[in-house]
């Protein structure tokens, strides 16, 4: 029956696609044909003609594992990707991870073209893992109908990978990559990247530097819309010890006030202080407190004794904080650091930062490039292109290369639920996106 939908599914593909061309230069009266080139038509004829494979391909990747920490699994991903790229000219080689960061290492495919390029030097951004690791249960690529498919990473981001893959395939049947400087880097590691990030994101961020654009094809949000900025990830730990003794003496000036009454209130006033920051988000994720506390940061588990009559000595509370701009952040902070230190009577308290992703911040040359995508979404008759919210994005591997070049993400595969059990990826407008994605590539290669 799963053999028949998806013989069915490809059928509708195969006239589904030119469809949608023809609405479109329907809708547009002669748009298309003003608005396009012959290069630029022969691409999304190209694509047209080899959707069946693209879902073919998206379907056998989704149905590999590889869950972050699924080495094996991410490298067999790679594997199948490596071929992908082979066949669009490019040479392909895996950055290995030393054995103790745990991680599988990364795919990188360039250009070979010996020539000064035309245009811009692209740096285009995957990977190759998803949240889904072998223990979880299993989501396996399945039609839906002919606009929705399910399965474990469909969306984030082997839609997208997909996207970028055929995308440059296209470019390469018409010759388009001969004269082109791109390299298509797909990390192993974006959903939990490994330390040290020098060693994890080295070679990536270098090579991005090597670059004139970043191109990253995270999920997009429906065709309307492309990333300009996005938030950055950061981590902190604070510890409260204070004297302990029975709680009948609670909040006197001899007994104090408990480590769990103080940081409650080190907590809460983070939320008055700083909840109404637009772009600024924090988060405890974890809260524990007792008169005989043990927490591991390594698994972030813990466990405390504690009897309603004795004055909790200990507390700890792990959280992340969410930022727009690296000055936004050392200002959130500063702020924290200042609430963390009027401790209550009887409290002492430490906060402790650690860095996570970097920001991507919003800048003129993101802006810039959105009114090259623009002016494609306009010349392919979709309407206008946009930036998007960056409060509706977290943080993602382009932030690492952000301070670097003029970026743009969100050009991937559109659907929901990412890192959810059932996500799911709109056929419907997959093939969109992908011509999307090639002719913001051809002509920034111009």
């Amino acid at each position: 029956m799963k053999s028949f939908s998806l013989v069915l599914f490809l059928g509708v593909v195969l006239s589904f696609s030119p469809q949608i061309a023809k609405a479109q230069n329907a809708k547009t009266s002669g748009l298309i044909s003003n608005g396009l080139n012959k290069e630029e038509q022969a691409i999304l004829a190209y694509i047209d003609a080899n959707m069946p494979r693209a879902i073919e391909l998206l379907k056998e990747s989704v149905n590999i594992n590889s869950g972050n920490l699924n080495v094996e699994g991410v490298k067999k991903v790679g594997a199948l990707f490596a071929k992908e790229l082979a066949a669009a000219g490019l040479q392909t080689h895996w950055v290995a991870m030393p054995d103790s960061i745990k991680r599988a290492g990364h795919l990188v495919a360039s250009s070979l073209s010996n020539k000064k390029p035309k245009g811009k030097k692209l740096f285009l951004i995957g990977h190759l893992d998803t949240v889904f690791e072998p223990d979880m249960p299993a989501n396996p690529f399945t039609i839906l109908n002919d606009s929705t498919a399910t399965g474990q990473g469909a969306n984030d981001m082997k839609g997208g990978d997909v996207v970028m893959i055929i995308a440059l395939q296209a470019l390469h049947e018409q010759g388009l990559l001969n004269d082109a400087a791109i390299t298509a880097y797909f990390t192993g590691d974006e959903e939990n990247a490994g330390y040290p990030r020098k060693i994890t994101r080295g070679d990536f961020i270098e090579t991005a530097k090597q670059h004139d654009i970043a191109l990253a094809f995270e999920g997009a949000n429906g065709l309307h819309s492309v990333a300009t900025a996005r938030r950055g990830a950061s981590g902190w730990s604070l510890e409260v010890t204070a004297k302990t003794g029975h709680s009948s003496g609670v909040f006197t000036q001899s007994a104090g006030y408990g480590a769990i009454y103080e940081a409650a209130r080190i907590v809460n006033e983070f939320r008055e202080q700083l909840s109404s920051e637009k772009y600024l988000t924090f988060n405890p994720g974890i809260f524990i407190g007792g008169s005989d506390m043990q927490f591991s940061d390594a698994k972030g588990t813990g466990s405390a004794i504690g009897k309603t009559n004795i004055i909790s000595p200990s507390a700890k509370v792990v959280g992340d904080l969410r930022f727009l701009t690296e000055a936004q952040k050392d200002k959130a902070r500063a702020t924290m650091q200042k609430i963390v230190s009027h401790n209550l009577a009887g409290t002492k308290a430490t906060i402790h930062f650690q860095d996570g992703i970097p920001s991507m911040a919003p800048t003129a040359g993101n802006e810039k490039l959105v009114t090259i995508i623009n002016g494609v979404s306009t010349d392919m008759g979709l309407g206008e292109t946009v930036a998007g919210d960056p409060g509706s994005r977290g943080a993602g591997d382009i932030s690492y290369v952000a301070q670097y070049l003029d970026c743009i993400d969100g050009l991937g595969a559109s659907g929901k639920g990412a890192h959810a059990p059932g996500e799911t990826i709109n056929l419907k407008e997959f093939p969109i996106l992908i011509k999307r994605a090639a002719l913001t590539m051809y002509r920034l290669t111009r």
